[in-house]
């Protein structure tokens, strides 16, 4: 081996020998580490043995398959050389007999010439005979025109153009200079021209009624396909031919082909602008039935080119979805056309209800006859985006105006109603309601069926739209039902059945609360509450309080000169005010039973609350002082007798849990008048104020000044230990006295009392 020159390359060597003497070094290191196996040195020694004969197999395999690459390489190259060489040697032949030829081709010329000498003379011998028979033939042509023979009128034009294109062809190839000559064959083929002419205008007209006769007679659509697609071929070689020769006859290329898709396009553009029958002034659903016809004359069309036509066409015409296609430009076409013209609310509803839903349905594009023939999802819109959000927002505006207009009528034909002097309608559960929430309602679920048909989203905008106007509604509502309680005021006679109309109005929101919620569930996908539904659920509620005010106001204009009996003399000699009192509470709940829960469990309750209130605010008016143990005694039985009334009529009305507390407190107060010793009269009053710790410092002195009793020592002693010992109020309890107010004696009042006793005394 030669030894290497590089001093790098011998010290890369000596390293890697050193690397491995020292790699060997540590793999013998490693299997000798113990004395027991030095007994396996052979075993090991063998081992190694066979594991570098494997190696040294492997490396002498690799080494053998490179050098047998490398060789055939070789062979390749010096075969490639070889045929180098050759190719060389046949390109030098070629050059040299290409020099020699060049003679030879000019001296080819006279030939040439004679070769095209007799070839046009050819070719006006073999049209010689039909030179002479043009008229003949032109005539014909145009009786076959005439009687409808197309097949044959166009192979007779085929040979008089033929004739025509065959003579200008080589009088071009002999002098294309020669203009006169060439004028002088077009003017006596001048006839030619104008059948094709009268040939096309046939043909165009067979493919203007193509559906009528595609079902009539077949045969004649066919033809007409036969002779464009002839005169697709002519023009295609004529437009070759020119190419090479510059030459192109008259009239060529005709391109029927593309006309012939034009009059189609034409055809079906006319079939569809004509399908409008009627005008908006003859018929309001005009555009119903206009959208109808389109409809019918689309679906019919198409299953009639599915079914007869495309056998009509070639294959790679592509027939039905070129005409899908027609249809379907011409339908948008149409429909942008309505668009733009100026709607009215339900036509807007209308059209894009059959844009948006019924025109990709199964009763039109996507009839199951036409689905294994196209994909409707490539279909482009019919209407733009912006177009469709034009015809939304336009609809909501007419809407809204609509909405309002309907939503005032109906609210004054509701107020007429009030005025009768008939009970309003009750329901199958018997309760008072007018026909105001059905009237809202039906409107509203008519315009959310429309929407639904467009759109969802549009359906929840519709929702939205809806709820914002009802609550603009209950304003007015709340509104009415306050000048008709005022109006009612004036002649508390009129209306004769203000009460019942008051309930319907209370009833009406608890129904207009269900309609809400029904038109919800069925409408919106949304579960969650709105601003609006707050809005209105807080509207609802005040005007249903509001109307349980003004029935308990009726109650108690009716009782007022009963209550104002209570806690006198008269009252103390034996009145009737009480059993006045209940009875007439009790006959208005008669009427009041037609009230929808939850409102008539409140106004129950608040019925009790103003009645024990009134009869508390009596005591503190301090209307009489009891001068004797007996009148105290008698007072208070009274009172105790009176409580128990207000709570048997109570609880038989309904009135709640409430009812022991407040019936209670009348009896509360009855103790503090009956107790007959004076000294436990602290230990009583501070009973009555740990059951009722809202009750104030004049209120108590207002009870001590009716028992009449009390000395103004004792009166300080208790007022100012309770007011050392306040008790808390506790925030579930609903208060009774906070809101009872105590009338303070001014020296205007005690002059006019003092006056008063004096002119009774003197009397």
């Amino acid at each position: 081996m030669k030894p290497l020159d590089s001093s790098g390359t011998l010290y890369t060597m000596e390293e890697t020998s050193r690397e491995a003497v020292a790699t060997a070094v540590q793999r013998v290191a490693g299997m000798l580490q113990r004395s027991d196996q030095l007994d396996k040195v052979e075993q090991y020694r063998r081992r190694e043995a066979r594991k570098k004969a494997s190696v040294e197999a492997r490396l002498k395999a690799a080494i053998q398959s490179q050098l047998d690459g490398v060789r055939t390489g070789l062979t390749q190259l010096h075969s490639a050389l070889l045929d180098v060489k050759d190719i060389q040697n046949s390109l030098v032949d070629v050059s040299k007999d290409w020099r020699q030829s060049i003679n030879t081709i000019e001296n080819l010329k006279d030939v040439k010439d004679a070769v095209v000498q007799h070839s046009q003379l050819a070719a006006a011998v073999e049209n010689l005979k039909n030179i002479f028979s043009v008229p003949e033939i032109v005539a014909e042509t145009r009786q076959l025109i005439e009687q409808a023979e197309l097949l044959q009128a166009h192979r007779k034009l085929m040979e008089l153009e033929c004739s025509r294109d065959d003579l200008m062809y080589e009088q071009y190839r002999m002098d294309s200079k020669n203009t006169s000559d060439m004028n002088l064959i077009s003017i006596y083929f001048e006839d030619v021209q104008g059948l094709s002419d009268e040939l096309a205008k046939q043909l165009w007209m067979v493919l203007q009624r193509s559906m009528g006769t595609v079902r009539r007679d077949p045969t004649m659509l066919v033809s007409v396909i036969r002779i464009i697609e002839r005169e697709e071929k002519i023009d295609r070689r004529m437009v070759d031919r020119k190419k090479q020769t510059a030459f192109i006859p008259p009239g060529r290329p005709k391109r029927w082909k593309d006309k012939m898709f034009q009059v189609l396009e034409g055809t079906v553009s006319t079939r569809i602008e004509g399908t409008q029958a009627v005008t908006r002034e003859a018929d309001k659903m005009w555009l119903v039935r206009l959208l109808e016809i389109t409809r019918k004359y689309v679906l019919d069309d198409l299953i009639v080119v599915k079914n007869l036509m495309v056998q009509c066409f070639p294959p790679h015409y592509n027939t039905f979805n070129r005409f899908f296609s027609l249809y379907h430009n011409a339908v948008s076409s149409r429909v942008k056309e309505l668009a733009a013209e100026d709607l009215e609310a339900n036509e807007i509803v209308s059209l894009l209800t059959w844009v948006l839903n019924t025109y990709k349905s199964g009763e039109m594009m996507g009839h199951p006859e036409l689905c294994s023939e196209c994909d409707i999802n490539q279909l482009e819109p019919l209407l733009p985006k912006d177009v469709v959000d034009d015809l939304l927002s336009k609809y909501v505006q007419t809407f809204t105006s609509n909405i309002t207009g309907w939503l005032r009528k109906a609210l004054e034909t509701d107020k007429k109603d009030w005025q009768k002097e008939t009970e309003p309608e009750a329901d199958q559960d018997g309760y008072f309601q007018t026909t105001l929430p059905a009237i809202v309602f039906q409107m509203f679920e008519q315009n959310l069926q429309v929407a639904a048909q467009i759109d969802g989203d549009f359906k929840e905008q519709v929702l939205r739209l809806c709820l914002k106007q009802m609550n603009s509604f209950l304003l007015r509502y709340r509104e009415e039902a306050m000048l008709y309680k005022e109006e009612h005021l004036k002649d508390r006679q009129l209306p004769q059945c203000y009460v019942q109309y008051m309930i319907a109005i209370i009833n009406n929101c608890q129904t207009f609360k269900e309609s809400i919620n029904s038109l919800k569930r069925k409408y919106s996908q949304s579960s969650e509450p709105t601003d609006s539904d707050a809005a209105i659920e807080r509207t609802l509620n005040e005007v249903a309080k509001e109307g349980c005010q003004f029935l308990l106001d009726e109650v108690f204009l009716d009782l007022e000169h009963h209550l104002n009996e209570l806690l006198t003399k008269k009252w103390l000699t034996g009145s009737h005010a009480v059993d006045t009192i209940c009875v007439t509470v009790e006959d208005y709940f008669n009427d009041f039973n037609k009230i929808k829960k939850p409102f008539n469990q409140e106004m129950t309750s608040e019925a009790l609350r103003r009645v024990v209130m009134e009869y508390i605010k009596a005591v503190m008016q301090k209307r009489i002082t009891f001068k004797n143990a007996d009148e105290r005694k008698e007072g208070a039985e009274r009172m105790t007798k009176e409580a128990k009334q207000f709570k048997f009529l109570f609880q038989k009305l309904a009135a709640g849990e409430d009812t022991e507390r407040l019936c209670g407190a009348i009896t509360a107060i009855a103790e503090v008048f009956k107790l007959t010793d004076p000294t436990l009269l602290f230990l009583e009053v501070t009973t009555l104020v740990s059951k009722y710790p809202d009750i104030r410092e004049d209120h108590i002195q207002a009870l001590l000044a009716v028992r009449g009793d009390a000395s103004r020592e004792m009166r300080q002693m208790i007022i100012g230990t309770l007011s050392e010992n306040k008790v808390s109020c506790s925030g579930s309890m609903q208060p009774i006295f906070r809101d009872i107010a105590v009338p303070t004696i001014t020296m205007t009042t005690m002059t006019t009392m003092t006056s008063m006793a004096t002119a009774k005394l003197l009397k």
